[in-house]
């Protein structure tokens, strides 16, 4: 039994409400009575991450640039999408084969995280591929530009300790991953 207490919303407005942005502002009690006028939520898409490894046990990994940090990151293939369109797994697989032309026939579903609950409504839904085979190019919308890199699973431990692997979704399916099989 706990003793803690949801926040009661008293309002909720939209103040930002684009396809890639939908910002709500709350006006809350908390439990202890106070009232804050001005708490920000971010109604995120749904996003799904694949882990995929050659039959050779090399991870595909993508490198791209982020320009809300302004630098190029090393990450696991993923993408947003909309569970009243596809599901988690079809979003996860598409997303591998349009960033990368791997073909994932094999999928394990790892787990599903929240990314930042405090802030954001959303969900990544982790999974794992194995033996992928290179079916096809790239095919990539008009805000992508990524590089496909092949990094011997025994590597990617060290490269996540030295901060070359720093994205928190793509280290949290690895070490969930690399877990699960055991490497």
């Amino acid at each position: 039994m706990t003793n803690l207490h949801k926040w009661k919303i008293l309002h909720s407005t939209m103040v930002l409400d684009h396809y890639w942005c939908k910002v709500r502002q709350d006006k809350l009690q908390l439990p202890n009575g106070k009232i804050i006028d001005d708490y920000f939520v971010n109604l995120k898409q749904e996003v799904a991450l694949i882990l995929p490894i050659t039959s050779n046990r090399e991870i595909i990994f993508v490198r791209q640039y982020r320009h809300a940090v302004g630098e190029f990151f090393i990450e696991l293939p993923a993408g947003s999408f909309d569970p009243a369109q596809e599901s988690a797994v079809i979003a996860a697989i598409r997303e591998l084969q349009e960033e990368t032309g791997y073909l994932a026939q094999q999928i394990t579903k790892i787990s599903t995280l929240y990314d930042k609950p405090s802030k954001d409504t959303n969900q990544i839904h982790l999974f794992l591929a194995e033996n992928v085979t290179k079916v096809g190019d790239q095919n990539l919308d008009i805000t992508e530009e990524i590089e496909v890199l092949l990094i011997p699973v025994e590597s990617v431990r060290e490269k996540i300790v030295q901060g070359e692997i720093c994205v928190a979704g793509t280290v949290a399916a690895l070490c969930l991953g690399l877990n699960f099989l055991k490497f």
